[in-house]
């Protein structure tokens, strides 16, 4: 069913494009595998609340870096540092470059930066006096917590409140998508 011009012009939300019945190289998969027009639809509404997803998930990640005032990485870093530390780990600089997979002077000006604005402090080693350990302040710590924290158990409690079978399939899907091989086109 090919997309008329009323169609995208009443398509505000993006469904249209997500419908394999209007995409040439997608189209041949739903005669093949016999789906009726309601799986269809119901594929498309899954891709679409993906898509839904995706956008918001970017948005609360965007909206938690505005209010820290931190880059992705950086935000990333203060994330790993502190739940180690929940954790009771010493966390040092080269397992931040690790973590992050950058270099050892690009996650020394990263602390540079964080420990300049008050979000990490730099202390001896407990054990290894050639290290520092890396510590999240209190002040950053509440910060995270009180916000972004409070973001986070927004969406775990969406997920506790589906059924275990619910929670399970969501895995399934979103594993299998993420299993998907990349595909590197070439022109």
């Amino acid at each position: 069913m090919p997309l008329t011009a009323d169609d995208a012009q009443g398509d505000h939300d993006g469904r249209a494009m997500l419908d394999p019945r209007r995409l040439g190289a997608s189209a041949p998969l739903v005669r093949e595998r016999g789906l009726a027009d309601a799986e269809v639809d119901e594929i498309v509404e899954l891709f679409h609340a993906l898509r839904r997803w995706h956008r918001t998930s970017e948005a609360h990640s965007e909206a938690g870096r505005r209010f820290m005032q931190l880059g992705e990485n950086d935000m990333r870093a203060v994330r790993y540092v502190m739940a180690l530390g929940r954790e009771g780990a010493i966390v040092t600089s080269t397992m931040i470059a690790a973590h992050l997979g950058i270099s050892g002077p690009s996650v020394t000006k990263m602390l540079d930066r964080l420990s300049a604005a008050g979000h990490i402090e730099r202390l001896p080693h407990p054990t290894d006096r050639r290290a520092l350990s890396i510590v999240v302040t209190d002040a950053t710590r509440s910060s995270a917590s009180s916000t972004v924290g409070t973001d986070h158990s927004r969406r775990f409690e969406v997920a506790a409140s589906l059924t275990s079978e619910e929670r399970r399939a969501a895995t399934r899907f979103l594993s299998a998508l993420a299993d998907l091989p990349v595909i590197e086109h070439e022109r």
